[in-house]
């Protein structure tokens, strides 16, 4: 297990949902925090829930200075960094065949995608310049891996692509660093009950059980237990690996019918 006694946490996305209920179980665990976010009113409110022991950092990630420079800011609050959780996101709703490539469209793949990138460049200068070493967990999705059953029909064909993206990326990145400073992990949540959720379904009770649907302190939990075990891939349901299994067998498929051995 981890000890992050004394240790300084970065969570984006920090006033709501996994963000929040990550930068809690890091403080429970003896972490100090700093959480980012866009809505100021949400994060001060999620700021007096963490206490003295976190700092509030309003920034807006689909803005590309501000994700460059948000390490920077993150790191000269209590003057170290060691943990860095990508988390923001935003959410998309809208058929392939309907998209328009409208602000808000490109807007998602800022904050989804290339944050994460700029944040990880900055992360790893920031560690190799202080001579450190420093884990970064990126939060992605289970649409990033497939087309869950309980969720087709939801058009979430362009946030899953920024969501599988960001996966690529990471896996590439993991290449890149793997004899460096930093430790890179990917979350996978499943349906968490989040403001985006929420908005939809107002009583997680009423969820259909197919969404699978945990508590964002559950996905916490769970974060931060594939940090302990060093785990790459951090899924949050069971499901997850039930579900790749459409495009494995396909791809398996494939090569038997194209006779490629």
């Amino acid at each position: 297990m981890i000890d992050y006694a004394g240790k300084v946490v970065l969570v984006t996305g920090g006033a709501s949902g996994i963000g929040l209920a990550l930068a809690h179980a890091f403080q429970k665990r003896g972490a100090r925090t700093v959480i980012a976010d866009v809505a100021q009113q949400n994060l001060e409110s999620a700021a007096r829930q963490l206490g003295n022991q976190c700092v509030p950092l309003v920034c807006d990630l689909s803005k590309p200075e501000q994700q460059v420079a948000l390490v920077e800011r993150a790191h000269g609050v209590w003057g170290r960094l060691d943990v860095v959780c990508s988390n923001a996101g935003l959410g998309r709703n809208k058929r392939v065949l309907r998209e328009t490539f409208d602000e808000a469209a490109m807007q998602m793949f800022e904050v989804n995608f290339h944050a994460g990138i700029r944040i990880a460049q900055a992360y790893q200068a920031l560690l190799v310049r202080e001579n450190a070493k420093g884990h970064i967990m990126f939060t992605a999705s289970e649409n990033a891996l497939s087309v869950p059953s309980a969720v087709r029909g939801s058009g979430l064909g362009f946030y899953g692509a920024a969501k599988h993206g960001l996966l690529i990326m990471t896996e590439w990145l993991r290449d890149e660093v793997a004899e460096g400073p930093l430790s890179v992990h990917v979350l996978l949540p499943g349906a968490v009950y989040t403001p985006l959720i929420a908005r939809k379904l107002p009583d997680p009770k009423e969820a259909p059980p197919a969404l699978d649907l945990i508590m964002p302190e559950r996905c916490a939990e769970i974060a931060l237990k594939g940090l302990d075990l060093g785990l790459f891939y951090i899924p949050t349901q069971h499901h997850l690996a039930q579900d790749m299994r459409a495009r494995t067998q396909g791809v398996a498929d494939a090569v038997a019918a194209l006779g490629l051995g």
